[in-house]
């Protein structure tokens, strides 16, 4: 007979698509508030996906970041064409899954610089393929910003949603945290 520890529960629970389908609808809203850049993607989409990231898990972030990229670039008619929006929703999972890790397992603010960093200037650098290096000068500085406040965003409401109780900090971060006590 196995052991509770050995059974695997399964990743979307009705729990977890629930919370899922509630972020993404937060990247909805966030999508239609557009900071000024030169394609008019860039808004507050992403903020839904880095709360996930870190106060859920990074998968459950990396999700969100992927549908909200695209709900927010088809509000604004795919100005890159959709081949490089999905180029661009893809690289959102993967920079969102590595600040959710960062966040969970190294340290808060690590997580931040480097989720700036790999939003910000590795997004906008990625255009230098596709636009040259016009589009990535174009780019750097409002997605930046806009990286910034999205993750900023993001850590308030986390810690928010971990004081009221509605979220755990990892195992980690709560190790860490009782041996500085």
């Amino acid at each position: 007979m196995p052991t509770n520890d050995s059974v695997k529960k399964p990743f979307f629970t009705p729990r977890v698509v629930a919370r899922l389908a509630i972020l993404v609808a937060l990247s909805v809203v966030g999508a239609f508030v557009k900071l000024p850049s030169p394609t008019g993607t860039v808004a507050l989409d992403s903020a839904p996906a880095f709360l996930a990231g870190a106060a859920f898990s990074p998968l459950q972030g990396s999700i969100v970041g992927i549908i909200g990229h695209l709900i927010t670039s088809l509000t604004a008619g795919f100005p890159l064409g959709l081949p490089v929006h999905l180029l661009v929703a893809a690289e959102m999972g993967v920079f969102v899954w590595v600040f959710g890790y960062l966040y969970r397992n190294v340290n808060a603010w690590v997580a931040v610089v480097v989720g700036v960093l790999l939003n910000g200037v590795f997004g906008a650098a990625i255009m230098i393929f596709i636009g040259g290096p016009g589009m990535f000068a174009a780019l750097v500085l409002p997605l930046t910003v806009g990286s910034a406040v999205n993750i900023l965003v993001a850590v308030v409401a986390e810690r928010a949603l971990v004081a009221a109780g509605l979220a755990r900090r990892s195992k980690r971060a709560e190790k860490r945290q009782q041996q500085a006590v």
